[in-house]
């Protein structure tokens, strides 16, 4: 009935606006040439209110919807003329207007610009905050997420235009690096004022406009008038009531802002399940180091030796304990000197309970086929605590040098025990933990000779240190382990690990300008790598006492160098509306590896070649090429040739004579922005062929595996396909709407073997499909709703899964008081056969009382409130082709009543 009733004003609004009038026509200069971006708008002479706003589009075009039988002061404005004012009274007929705009420059026209919701100066797109505010709005993200062209999803990703938010800043200054997360989640929406939108951003502008940015976004947040030069935030606590356990929320949020410094300090103490930095928001924190090597044609990435403690979702977890601070500062002796940095530290309790089915089903030699089918049952209980700390300092002096460095601590302390119940092997017991530590550094020097000469050096360095520890306690021993003694009541065995890496890319860069609209781009390059890998396995036994596994299969002792040294080449220049940079890299590689008293050594020279090109076909219309040609290698987790313990029924050798794969790798990019109706479209495809991959070689004993790396043949090539679009608008000025898919399509090989030792190459397919669209209203004084469907498709080798997922929103501000939200989303899963169709929905809600100017905020909210259980994911494995279908118990409903005050 709810969904019902949202539909209904939803359509009653809409109706209102059919007794709305059209207000149209060109904005142009004197001599007639079309005005593009030109601000129109119309106020109301009666409320003074806006009542609507447009930007012209490259022909100059505008158009606003005003309300019958209403006198309108129309206001226009380009940068560089004077402003246009016109006192125009609708009846209920369309009107039409061609607006001549002269040359010159008045103050007026200056007051208009800043009153426009959304205003375009070059690459900057500057949105008015309270322009999109409804009332509703409690951080960063509420505010993002109505504002035209701008999207934010679940994980607090930020996309403008398609494109991925590198980095968000506080007036001027990085926000904890730029973490769209942490920014997102924290900034608080009474604060904004402008929010801009750096399109073609280079943090160096020394080599702004040398290198390609078209794809690269940040944001700039400005601060109200209010919030700078005094300290802000919220101090928030809460208690959870309806539960048989006390829960409890503390939520402490300081800011500070001058020119000079700023501070930002981050508090959350909750057992309700609310994550301020998931597992895998550390993982990708980078810290703000980006890949200097991008253009080198080699990827060489030192992959996490971790045993996955971190890897599950934590929206999946039974139960929650959350403990989580930070700090970020920003600080300048100069206006040429900035030092800057943050610490960051979580403690997580996260227990989790899933119960799965695995399917596989083997295409045999003798051309029949035997099907594996596995069914479990697991209880895990992680603790983990990570800490992070970054400092840096950025001195630019003029706008010729650029010097500065990072240097990013990471760390921490996680411990995971699992228990299982498997259909096939009966119980298991598992322990890990680990305690990984790493350094990066980096130091980058810019230097701007004149203007046809422009230099950079980029150096960074990379210590790693690894140390996994595994235990599995198991009714069944599935492998034949060299030494190892039978006929214990339980197998106990237990794999130490040390990992450590040193790594070193240094990169210098010499840019000459031919003309103004070309320039050649040389590069010097090295890239360094030495790891060291150790490892042993033991048996507890019965008796306690303790079983080295000596032999030389069981154990690792190994030293693993790689070399990259590069020269490249690349011309970019502009002719007309295309901007071509082709260019080619030559390596002389080296690799080495000892092990096992021998020594493998591989040398050699490629030259890889990569090409883009961009179609600018109007101001904010662009199609975009790619196209490369890249060397991957392995680190030592690969070349290891001893036995690693992937999991207690999976064995993994690595292979001292692995050599590089080759990729090529083809993206082609289409993206229209028209601010003349918001409308917004971009699409994307992207084909990579990997030949010579490293892959594995496995056999299977029903859900046990040993497997080892090789080289595929060269006939048999990995490829992949994908493809997304999306179409978006914005209209009649309080309507968002958008609809988009992707396409995923890939095709892996491995080599299986067989009993008696038969090998056959075992190729899989793999699609998933996603279709979404949505349709939002953003009013003022009414209820705002929004409604979504979704549609996934995940067609794997064993077995094809479906997943409907419809949703409401809904927003209203009322009495000037009160804030109501709630969202409700509806899942369907199902599989081709239908052995699988469960439904499960999730309804949050909450109530918010703040009087207008008041500092204080009482809350209520409710999550989960149909109390839902469990949900559903489905998961494909390459290896072997297994279909995973799984069932996550989810945390049960929490009724939480806060205090806020805001500083």
């Amino acid at each position: 009935m709810r969904k019902y009733l949202h539909l209904i004003v939803c359509l009653l609004s809409i109706a209102g606006y059919a007794q709305n009038v059209k207000f149209e026509g060109t904005i142009k200069d004197s001599t007639g040439v079309p005005l593009e971006m030109a601000n129109i708008m119309a106020i109301n002479q009666e409320t003074k209110a806006m009542d609507s706003y447009a930007i012209t589009n490259d022909a100059g075009r505008f158009q606003l919807v005003l309300k019958a039988n209403t006198s309108y002061t129309i206001k226009a404005s380009y940068i560089g003329f004077n402003a246009f004012e016109e006192t125009v009274k609708t009846g209920t007929t369309a009107i039409s207007r061609a607006i001549a705009l002269r040359e010159g420059i008045d103050l007026q026209g200056v007051q208009i610009v800043k009153e426009m919701p959304v205003t375009i100066k070059g690459d900057t797109i500057v949105y008015n905050a309270d322009s999109f505010k409804n009332g509703t709005e409690r951080k960063l993200e509420d505010v993002l997420k109505k504002l035209p062209g701008v999207e934010v999803n679940a994980d607090g990703e930020i996309e403008v235009e398609g494109k991925k938010v590198q980095k968000v800043m506080v007036e001027g200054k990085d926000f904890f690096d730029g973490d769209t997360k942490i920014a997102t989640k924290n900034i608080p929406a009474d604060a904004l004022d402008k929010i801009q939108v750096l399109r073609n951003y280079n943090e160096v502008s020394n080599l702004k406009g040398l290198e390609n940015n078209e794809e690269n976004v940040a944001l700039n947040i400005k601060l109200k008038e209010g919030k700078k030069n005094f300290w802000f935030g919220e101090m928030m606590a809460g208690i959870g009531a309806g539960h048989k356990e006390d829960r409890h929320i503390l939520n402490p949020k300081l800011f500070y802002y001058n020119p000079k410094y700023s501070v930002n300090v981050i508090g959350n103490l909750n057992n309700i399940g609310e994550l301020p930095l998931t597992m895998q928001d550390y993982f990708k924190f980078s810290g703000g180091f980006k890949n200097m090597m991008r253009k080198g044609g080699t990827n060489f990435n030192v992959s996490s030796n971790d045993l996955g403690i971190l890897g599950l979702r934590n929206n999946r977890a039974k139960e929650i304990d959350v403990k989580f601070g930070a700090a970020n500062f920003s600080y300048n002796p100069s206006k040429a000197w900035t030092i800057s940095g943050f610490s960051i530290f979580s403690a997580n309790k996260t227990d989790l309970e899933t119960n799965s089915r695995t399917v596989r089903t083997d295409k045999l030699p003798d051309g029949t086929s035997a099907t594996v089918t596995e069914e479990r049952q697991e209880l895990t209980r992680q603790k983990t605590n990570l800490g992070m700390l970054k400092l840096s300092s950025s001195y630019v002096p003029s706008d010729k040098v650029h010097f500065d460095y990072d240097g990013f601590f990471k760390i921490s302390d996680q411990k995971e025990s699992n228990s299982v119940f498997s259909s096939l092997l009966d119980d298991i017991y598992t322990n890990k933990k680990q305690k990984p530590f790493s350094i990066n550094q980096n130091l980058n020097y810019y230097y701007t000779l004149n203007n046809k000469n422009v230099f950079a050096f980029e150096l960074q360095h990379l210590y790693q240190e690894e140390d996994p520890f595994y235990n599995a306690n198991l009714k069944l021993q599935p492998f034949q382990l060299s030494g190892y003694l039978p006929g214990q009541n339980r197998n106990d065995v237990t794999q130490n690990r040390f990992v450590k890496t040193n790594k070193a890319d240094a990169k210098f860069d010499y840019y000459y300008m031919l003309t103004p609209k070309s320039n050649i781009n040389v590069t010097v390059g090295n890239t360094y790598s030495h790891q060291n890998f150790n490892s042993n396995i033991f048996q507890i036994l019965d008796n306690g006492n303790t079983n080295n596994l000596t032999d030389p299969q069981n154990n690792n002792e190994v030293n693993y160098t790689f070399n990259d040294v590069f020269v490249g080449l690349h011309y970019k220049f502009i002719t007309g509306k295309f901007t071509f940079n082709p260019g080619f890299s030559l390596h002389s590689y080296t690799m080495n590896n000892q092990q096992l008293n021998s020594e493998f050594k591989n040398d050699f020279v490629r030259v890889l070649p990569d090409f883009y090109a961009l179609y600018q076909i109007k101001k904010s219309e662009t199609l975009t090429y790619n196209f490369s040609l890249a060397n991957n290698f392995t680190d030592i987790s690969k070349v290891a040739e001893g036995y690693v313990f992937s999991n207690y029924n999976s064995l993994f050798s690595g292979n001292k004579m692995l050599e590089n794969s080759l990729s090529q790798v083809h993206s082609l990019r289409y993206f229209k922005y028209n601010m003349f109706n918001f409308e917004n479209i971009f699409a994307n495809i992207t084909y990579t062929r990997q030949t010579d991959a490293v892959k594995s070689k496995a056999f299977f004993d029903g859900v046990n595996q040993v497997s080892s790396s090789v080289n595929m043949n060269s006939a048999f090539a990995d490829e992949s396909f994908s493809a997304s679009a999306n179409y978006g608008r914005s209209f009649w000025r309080y309507y968002k709407a958008s609809v988009g898919g992707n396409f995923n399509w890939s095709k892996n090989n491995n080599i299986r073997v067989f009993q008696g030792g038969v090998e056959e190459t075992q190729t899989t397919d793999s699609y998933t499909q996603n279709y979404n669209v949505k349709l939002a209203t953003n009013f003022k004084r009414i209820p705002n709703i929004e409604l979504g469907y979704g549609f996934t498709k995940n067609d794997f080798f064993s077995d094809t899964f479906f997943v409907d997922s419809p949703s409401v929103t809904l927003e209203y501000y009322f009495l000037d008081a009160f804030s109501f939200t709630s969202d409700y989303t509806f899942y369907h899963n199902r599989n081709k056969d239908n052995t699988i169709n469960n439904e499960y929905d999730f309804l949050n809600a909450s109530l918010i009382y703040q009087k207008k100017d008041s500092k204080w905020e009482y809350k209520l909210s409710a999550t989960n409130l149909l109390n839902t259980t469990s949900l559903n994911d489905s998961s494909f494995s390459q290896l072997g082709g297994s279909s995973s279908f799984s069932q996550y118990i989810i945390q049960p409903r929490y009724i939480i009543l806060s205090l806020k005050y805001n500083l």
